[in-house]
């Protein structure tokens, strides 16, 4: 059974950053192409960030420039690295395969984003 577990999430000022982490676990699961996605308060769940086994990115217009995918494959880690954060920003975010998988979903990490 797989589990995907983040952190990384709190309050930060405008203009702060936070590094979330994606641990992935479950026997013989190693992360592949991966994703962050994030769901404000009243919206539908986005992606805003995607790492593919190869090593190509793409982020939301909304993030480009601000957020870094990456991933440590010994770790079996996602990271979203995110720089200037507004208060947009401000949602439950969320790691899962690319495409996502509903059996994938965690629990997700809070990011506030508020003076």
């Amino acid at each position: 059974q797989v589990q995907l577990v983040e952190s990384g999430g709190g309050l930060v000022q405008p203009g702060g950053s936070l590094r979330l982490s994606c641990a992935a676990s479950g026997s013989g699961f190693s992360i592949g192409s991966m994703g962050w996605y994030r769901q404000a308060p009243g919206k539908q769940r986005e992606l805003i960030a995607a790492l593919t086994r190869g090593g190509v990115t793409d982020y939301a217009d909304s993030v480009k420039g601000r957020f870094t995918i990456s991933r440590d494959n010994a770790k079996n880690t996602v990271y979203l690295q995110m720089n200037n954060l507004k208060p947009e920003d401000t949602a439950v975010y969320y790691c899962n395969a690319l495409p996502s998988l509903r059996a994938y979903w965690g629990p997700g990490t809070q990011v506030t984003v508020s003076s």
